[in-house]
């Protein structure tokens, strides 16, 4: 059985457009929130100097979701690099179990200080292969 890394968001009025949906931009909100917390929670221990940065994501659009629902954000792992892994989260109506949307993002794992891409460590590595599908 696949692990999962979830949280759930709540739909405020001010994610939603004019039209009374959400908004496309705040499904990368919802995103970014259960990604920090999957890296916070698979990586407590990194250095300081070192991080992930985001080298790309996208999103597909499923179905609508609406101001005052909650949401369900799952996060899995796809796809572990040398120096880079692919994350998948899939943003999930609680009530019908739909799926609004999913978005696949690239992280890279990277040196701030040298400002340069760096290898994932064993760690690291082993922590997210509990994630993959």
């Amino acid at each position: 059985m696949t692990n999962s890394h979830d949280i759930e968001v709540y739909v405020r009025f001010c994610e939603t457009d004019a039209i009374g949906h959400v908004n496309n931009t705040s499904h990368f909100l919802y995103f970014e929130e259960a990604r920090t917390k999957f890296f916070r929670m698979i990586h407590p221990n990194r250095q300081s100097s070192s991080s992930f940065i985001l080298a790309s994501i996208k999103c597909d659009y499923i179905e609508q979701a609406y101001a005052g629902q909650v949401l369900k954000v799952s996060t899995n792992v796809l796809y572990i690099g040398t120096k880079s892994f692919t994350i998948r989260h899939r943003l999930i109506a609680s009530d019908s179990n739909k799926i609004i949307a999913e978005a696949e993002a690239v992280t890279v794992c990277f040196d701030f200080k040298n400002q340069k891409t760096i290898p994932l460590n064993r760690e690291l590595r082993e922590s997210l292969e509990e994630y993959m599908v």
